[in-house]
C-alpha cells in the first residue's frame, strides 16, 4: 500500500437516507467542523472512519466523470476521499473520541494486567503497547546512527530523540499544577507525584484524555497521517483546550487534523479561519 500524505476532499453521497450530499475541500493541516447538535458533524466523521478502515478500497476508474480530482478512495458507503499524492491507495489514520464510557465486556478487562474500567483506560492500555514499539524502533535508529561513524552522528542521534523529549516536556508542563511528571527512565508511561508512582489509569478523565491525544500523535513518529477527533475538548481544562491544536502540530508537523468541536477555546488561538459549518459543505 502507498499511504496518502493527506485527504484533499471528502464527498458523501448521502448523510441520512438519501438526504444531504456533502462535499468538503480540506486544508492540509487543520480542519474544524462546526454546527448545532444533530446537524451531522459526528456522522460525517464516522462515515470517513468507516471508509478508511475498509480493506477492500480501490481507486476510482479514471474514465469516470469524477476523475478530474486526484486519486480517490471509493467504497460501498457512498464516501469518496480524494488523496494526495494521487497514486495513494490507503490512509494512515487515528481516531479519538471524547466520551469516557464504562466498558461492558468485563471478561475482556479481567484478562488485562491493570484495572481498566473505561474506554479511555482501554485506549491507554493499547497506546502503551504502541509506545513500547515506538521506543524500540527509535532506539534501533539511534544505535544505527551512532554506529555509522559519521562525524555528526551524535547530533543526528540527539535530533532523533528530540520528539520523545518534547513529548515529555509538554506533558510535564500540562500536569505541573498537580505536581505530576513523567518518569523518564520507565519503559511504559508512569508518573511521579510527591514520591508516589502512578499509572495512567489513576489519572483524572481530563488527564487521561490529553495523554491519549498526545501519545497517539507521538507514536506516529512524524509520519504523515490523518487524526480524526470528535469533540476532543469535552474533559479538558480550558487552558488545555486553548493549546490543543498548536501542541498536536508541534509534536507532528505532518499531521492532518479533522475535528468537531463546540468549544470557542479550541479555536481562539488563531484557528477561526479553519472552521467549516456543515451547511457550507452541504449540497
Amino acid at each position: 500500500m502507498k499511504y496518502a500524505d493527506y485527504i484533499q476532499e471528502i464527498e458523501i453521497d448521502s448523510l441520512w437516507s438519501g438526504r444531504k450530499h456533502i462535499r468538503w475541500t480540506l486544508d492540509r493541516h487543520v480542519n474544524i467542523l462546526s454546527g448545532v447538535n444533530g446537524v451531522g458533524k459526528s456522522t460525517i466523521l464516522n462515515k470517513v472512519v468507516q471508509q478508511v478502515m475498509k480493506g477492500d478500497i480501490r481507486i476510482e476508474d479514471t474514465n469516470t466523470a469524477k476523475a478530474a480530482l486526484p486519486g480517490r478512495i471509493v467504497g460501498e458507503t457512498g464516501v469518496r476521499l480524494s488523496l494526495v499524492p494521487t497514486d495513494a491507495t490507503a490512509v494512515r489514520f487515528d481516531v479519538i473520541r471524547s466520551f469516557d464510557r464504562p466498558l461492558i465486556n468485563n471478561e475482556m478487562t479481567a484478562r488485562l494486567d491493570f484495572k481498566i474500567a473505561t474506554e479511555l483506560d482501554l485506549q491507554l492500555f493499547n497506546l502503551q503497547r504502541r509506545y513500547l514499539d515506538y521506543q524500540v524502533n527509535l532506539g534501533n535508529r539511534i544505535i544505527s546512527v551512532l554506529q555509522s561513524g559519521e562525524t555528526d552522528a551524535a547530533q543526528k542521534a540527539q535530533q532523533l530523540s528530540s520528539g520523545k523529549q518534547h513529548f515529555y516536556d509538554i506533558v510535564d508542563s500540562l500536569f505541573a499544577d498537580t505536581k505530576k511528571h513523567i518518569i523518564r527512565t520507565e519503559n511504559e508511561i508512569r508518573f511521579e507525584q510527591m514520591g508516589e508512582t502512578l499509572t495512567p489509569y489513576q489519572l483524572s478523565s481530563g488527564e487521561k484524555q490529553i495523554l491519549v491525544i498526545l501519545l497517539t500523535v507521538l507514536v506516529e513518529d512524524h509520519e504523515p497521517y490523518v487524526l480524526l477527533m470528535d469533540e476532543p475538548e469535552v474533559s479538558l481544562h480550558i487552558e488545555w483546550q486553548k493549546v490543543l491544536i498548536k501542541t498536536i502540530i508541534s509534536l507532528n508537523p505532518n499531521v492532518q487534523l479533522i475535528l468537531t468541536t463546540h468549544s470557542p477555546a479550541v479555536i481562539m488561538d488563531g484557528w477561526t479561519d479553519k472552521i467549516t459549518e456543515v451547511g457550507e459543505i452541504t449540497i
